[in-house]
């Protein structure tokens, strides 16, 4: 029998995001060939994503739970309500039987407050300081990370951290203490993630400090954290940037997770990010969570090349047509006019590549920036609640599930085995 979702707890975890409701099995055996060092999270929607597949809570666990009782999958398994911002998103997802929440407090968040100084930070300091009881704790004081840096909290630092995070921490525990007490009256056990990681500047260590520090202080059952990390990490394609500054920076983050906790640090954005992993896991010593979401989608897609080329270039077009207004929430580069439309395009094969390749190295697994795949990353709400080309694509996925499950398995095989080299 099948077990429900359970809480992970500080196992090495990765999610695996389903947006068309299919691709378990292949998400499965993915897993199962790395010989199950690393848990599955299998249930994982955000809000956004659910409204814009126009699926529910209840749909998203049942379709993982399905194919895991049809593969006789008896392992602990996870369900991640990811990105949640209100009580009523923990009300419908609680009552679907996720067990792993994940709060956003991006809306709480001053993305303007790196590019502040002077009177401008004092401006934007006076407007909060009254809503935030921690400025004490901190300001005019060292603290020494154990296999870290010493991290100094002066007046600029501590102002700067309430301008840009003090609402969201505030907004962060009043969440998780939701969270706690809908699960408690739900008998129902949970664990808890919070992510900042939808800024554009990146999270300093004492920024992560505090944050931390003020959620576990209030009693938050925090199991992982998803700080924005330097470098950019932008949806459907490899890490940018330069991977010697990112492990620099991230050994100070993996140092405070662990002495604070200890507590996971979560990869958001993590589909594709083949080039970090091995890092991640070494760093973290194990103590990580990677998310993925819309990779499965675009893995998809690779059946319409394979079986029913017209429909991948009816499905190009369209997202060429939806990208830039579908783009907004998503943290992308890609420009339609760079890329080539399908009509100039005639080879299918090439058609693929340029929208769809991604390694750049089939034996290492090591992934490209391809813009083509952020165009139809962004445009997969718009495509499968098309009346016209989003039940085509279900029904051509239905069709061939064994075309599907290997192209998964295959993809996912990479990030696990990355992963795993590091661990």
């Amino acid at each position: 029998m099948t077990p429900k979702p359970m809480p992970l707890g500080l196992a090495p975890s990765f999610g695996f995001g389903d947006r068309l409701g299919t691709a378990t099995p292949g998400h499965l055996d993915s897993l199962r060939a790395q010989g199950g060092a690393i848990r599955g999270i299998f249930a994982q929607q955000s809000i956004r994503e659910m409204t814009r597949t126009q699926r529910t809570p209840a749909q998203v666990v049942s379709a993982a739970n399905d194919a895991l009782r049809d593969a006789g999958f008896a392992e602990p398994w996870g369900a991640d309500a990811d990105h949640l911002k209100t009580q009523q998103d923990v009300d419908a997802t609680s009552a679907a039987g996720f067990v792993f929440f994940t709060i956003d407090p991006s809306d709480h968040v001053d993305a303007t407050a790196d590019s502040l100084s002077g009177d401008d930070l004092q401006r934007k300091f006076d407007a909060v300081k009254s809503e935030i009881d921690w400025l004490d704790q901190y300001q005019g004081k060292s603290i020494k990370i154990k296999g870290g840096a010493t991290l100094e909290f002066d007046q600029t630092v501590v102002q700067r951290a309430a301008v840009k995070y003090g609402r969201a921490i505030t907004h962060a525990t009043s969440l998780g203490s939701y969270i706690a007490l809908v699960s408690a009256k739900a008998g129902q056990e949970f664990e808890i993630e919070l992510s900042i990681d939808e800024t554009p500047h990146p999270t300093t260590l004492a920024e992560h400090y505090i944050i931390a520090d003020q959620c576990l202080k209030d009693g938050m059952k925090l199991v992982s954290l998803a700080p924005r990390f330097v470098g950019d990490f932008e949806k459907g394609v490899d890490y940018k940037g330069d991977l010697a500054t990112f492990e620099e920076s991230f050994k100070g983050h993996a140092a405070i997770a662990r002495q604070l906790g200890p507590y996971k640090l979560s990869l958001h954005s993590g589909s594709d990010k083949l080039s970090i992993y091995e890092s991640f896991a070494r760093i973290t010593k194990g103590l990580f969570h990677v998310k993925t979401a819309g990779t499965s989608y675009l893995e998809a897609l690779r059946v319409a090349a394979r079986h029913d080329p017209a429909l991948l270039r009816e499905i190009i077009d369209f997202a060429r047509q939806h990208y830039d207004r579908d783009k907004a929430t998503y943290h992308v580069s890609a420009e339609v006019a760079r890329l080539p439309a399908p009509k100039t395009v005639p080879n299918n094969l090439e058609l693929e590549q340029v929208y769809l390749g991604l390694w750049s190295d089939v034996s290492k697994g090591k992934g490209l920036s391809n813009p083509g795949r952020q165009v139809l990353h962004c445009t997969f709400g718009s495509t499968l609640t098309d009346p016209t080309l989003g039940p085509k694509l279900k029904a051509l996925i239905d069709a061939h599930p064994d075309t599907y499950r290997k192209i998964l398995a295959d993809h996912f095989g990479r990030h696990l085995a990355a992963l795993r080299a590091g661990m």
